[in-house]
């Protein structure tokens, strides 16, 4: 047994401290020819570092295999689900109230039911398409509305090259939203 394997056996946290660097630079290299990639083919890099990262920080603290596995594909695949973002802006005030009338629409319809469904699953936020302006390059732009306070949250309007599929979970800045499309 050589020096680092003996020192890292008791200890298994001490290997992942020394490899994090280098595993910290692969991924960087590993991203950084990324911007003109297909969102596909976006979500199987980042899926993959993603998975990746999470399998060796649970391997290397003794988690055993059988669930270090599923727990590295689930963090894959939930990586890969995020929207395709281009680019954030400030929305205008027609964004806003279209968003908001929008959601408030979409939330409204919703039986008893269908809200208790949301709530078991943990859905705070949903995300409203809203009206294309000069700067959004994408296919939708989309902002977040909270379900609980009722509002628009922030400023924001996402500009979003592919759009996730109605009822699908994305990712937009430190929300998670389901998307709900035009709310209709």
């Amino acid at each position: 047994m050589d020096k680092f394997a003996a020192r890292t056996e008791s200890h298994p946290m001490k290997a992942l401290k020394s490899h994090l660097p280098v595993m910290v630079t692969v991924a960087a290299l590993a991203t950084a020819g990324c911007s003109n990639l297909t969102p596909g083919e976006n979500a199987g890099v980042f899926g993959t570092v993603a998975g990746a990262a999470t399998g060796i920080a649970l391997g290397a603290s003794g988690v055993p295999g059988y669930i270090t596995v599923p727990v590295a594909i689930g963090a894959g695949a939930l990586a890969g689900t995020a929207a395709y973002i281009i680019a954030k802006h400030q929305a205008t005030e027609e964004q806003k109230k279209i968003a908001q009338a929008r959601a408030e629409l979409y939330y409204r319809k919703l039986d008893a039911e269908q809200k208790e469904a949301m709530q078991k699953k943990k859905v705070r936020y949903i995300a409203v398409d809203t009206q294309k302006d000069d700067k959004i390059q994408g296919q939708k732009a989309v902002m977040v509305f909270d379900t609980k306070s009722q509002e628009i949250v922030g400023n924001d309007v996402y500009d979003v090259k592919q759009s996730p599929k109605v009822g699908q979970t994305a990712k937009f800045d430190t929300y998670t939203a389901q998307y709900v499309g035009s709310g209709s």
